[in-house]
């Protein structure tokens, strides 16, 4: 008999940030994570293959190599299988955030972009891809959440900014500056095909890094700016 997908809360995850479904149907452990390592491989394929509305859990499970029948002891479905994606690759610990990097103020502003775009461009690659294809795709709720930590973390990237400039915390160039350095950051998986793999002393990080440091200089420096405060558009799913 097919089993029904889980019913129970979502909890925080001791890692990462979205709330992941509190499956615990199975109580050993290493099955546990055996399976889902399986489950969330497949679907990572398919979501960056076939895109995440076109994937089925039937698709998942024929990647997997799990039956439709269990499926479910181990994600309540395929948002659940993107959040805890998106908690391993996109909200992965060993990856500095800019944020941790800019703060750093010993540095200059090319080296910390330097370290930023590489460690990026390198671990993040797929989660990167992955997070810029299904944003459309997700529930309601983590598009909420996600909007909330990115407005943070870029008013918190644009008042480091701005201090280095000598400017007050709040002043939007340094919020503005932020923004692109997390646009530039999506630049290389973007276009993987151009280059598959960032690595220490690479000519296209140092390149990068070198004229972002001066976009990111030209900006602070440049005509004071009035922001908009961003309009809030409906849910296309409501």
């Amino acid at each position: 008999m097919t089993s029904t997908p889980p019913t129970g809360k979502p909890q925080k995850p001791k890692t990462g940030f979205l709330d992941e479904a509190d499956v615990d149907v199975v109580r050993n452990e290493d099955l546990v994570r055996r399976r889902r390592e399986q489950i969330c491989d497949a679907a990572l394929d398919l979501f960056l293959e076939k895109g995440f509305a076109s994937t089925t859990i039937r698709d998942i499970c024929a990647r997997s190599g799990v039956n439709h029948a269990s499926i479910y002891d181990y994600v309540a479905n395929k948002n659940d299988a993107l959040r805890r994606l998106l908690n391993q690759l996109w909200f992965r610990t060993d990856v500095p955030l800019l944020t941790d990097l800019l703060s750093q103020e010993d540095r200059s502003l090319e080296d910390v972009l330097s370290e930023y775009l590489r460690e990026t461009w390198d671990k993040k690659r797929k989660g990167t891809l992955l997070i810029y294809r299904s944003i459309p795709h997700m529930l309601p709720e983590d598009r909420a959440a996600m909007r909330e930590r990115e407005e943070k973390l870029m008013a918190e990237g644009g008042a480091l900014l701005s201090r280095r400039a000598g400017l007050s915390p709040d002043d939007p160039r340094g919020i503005t500056a932020a923004n692109l350095l997390v646009f530039l950051s999506a630049f290389a998986p973007m276009r993987d095909w151009l280059q598959p793999r960032a690595t220490r002393g690479d000519p296209l990080v140092a390149a990068v890094a070198r004229g972002s440091a001066v976009m990111v200089t030209a900006i602070l420096e440049g005509p004071e700016m009035i922001l908009d405060e961003p309009e809030v558009t409906e849910d296309p799913a409501g």
